[in-house]
């Protein structure tokens, strides 16, 4: 991979904390080389760049030349190029995004959570809530397509399938770095510690408002508060445990498991907040409350090593 992203002229890293600004790439010849004319780079093979989590015509596909790399490492490394306009959804001057860690050769991005699927039916409801958040706040942006709310105000099947119809986490541990002598002592531990798991409900019943640790970014999630509170809490402490005999740090002291929805750039808590009281008020004047925005059955835990994922744990009784 390193080097088709060479090939192509981009330089991408894949961590959460450095800002991935794309830079104009380009071969530096030495200046006693002969000088040569560089000639375009055909795109990269479909059956490379087309991934499985398919989002439609936000997928790279539908990008000619050489600048389908960039997107590409996007969708590999959640990172947007800023420069010109991709998509009619992707204005100019898009926030890269920002890593919680630097990129150091040789370390992978470790990441244990679960895996959540929206259901069909409550994706109307949440789609028409982030439609009025964003039309207050319309620097708002859907989590990890980075696309932003307002480009999807006009189509509400293009919303929710932009905005949900993909997979969510609720993460068990904090996304770190580690070393390749580390990742076959991680899975393993992990596998026996959390290897018989009984299926449960888990309900997202409160809109929510986090912020990263640098302040960088201000997420719109949903948490839970009820149901699978209790088996998501042991699940956490279990991965600390991993994570403390690797000498890693361990999750946050009062974990609040949930998913991300959204996003904005900086600390705008407090408006974001504001915004959703208000909201959160005026439907509960329309109509009844909700005991809880929708629930799924626990599915599994996933550990996410680099491009890697490894299933964790089995269900009781299967």
């Amino acid at each position: 991979m390193e080097a088709l992203l060479a090939s192509y002229g981009d330089s991408y890293s894949d961590s959460d904390t450095e800002r991935g600004n794309p830079s104009n790439s380009g071969i530096n010849s030495s200046s006693s080389q002969p000088e040569t004319t560089n000639l375009p780079l055909p795109p990269p093979p479909l059956s490379l760049v087309n991934p499985p989590n398919s989002l439609g015509k936000y997928n790279i596909s539908s990008i000619n030349g050489s600048l389908s790399i960039l997107i590409y490492a996007h969708q590999l490394f959640a990172v947007l190029p800023t420069k010109g306009s991709i998509d009619h959804h992707l204005p100019t001057g898009q926030p890269s995004r920002v890593r919680n860690f630097p990129h150091v050769e040789g370390n992978y991005a470790l990441h244990v959570y679960i895996p959540v699927l929206i259901p069909l039916a409550p994706k109307k409801e949440l789609a028409q809530f982030l439609k009025r958040v964003s039309s207050i706040l319309p620097g708002i942006y859907v989590v990890d397509v980075d696309v932003p709310f307002t480009s999807l105000r006009k189509d509400d099947s293009e919303l929710e399938q932009v905005a949900f119809g993909r997979e969510f986490h609720i993460s068990l541990g904090r996304t770190v770095p580690i070393r390749v002598h580390q990742i076959d002592s991680i899975v393993a531990m992990l596998r026996q510690r959390l290897q018989s798991q009984r299926r449960y409900w888990i309900d997202f019943s409160k809109w929510e408002v986090f912020v990263n640790d640098d302040r960088s970014r201000t997420f719109l999630s949903l948490e839970v508060t009820t149901g699978g509170l209790l088996e998501i809490t042991k699940q956490i402490q279990v991965v600390n445990e991993v994570y403390r005999l690797h000498n890693l740090p361990e999750f946050y002291k009062d974990p609040r498991p949930h998913i991300s929805l959204a996003w904005l750039l900086g600390d705008v808590s407090s408006s974001l907040k504001r915004v959703v009281v208000e909201e959160m008020k005026r439907l509960s004047v329309e109509s009844s409350l909700h005991k809880h925005f929708f629930s799924c059955k626990f599915g599994g835990i996933h550990c996410k090593i680099g491009k890697k994922t490894y299933k964790i744990c089995k269900f009781s009784g299967e």
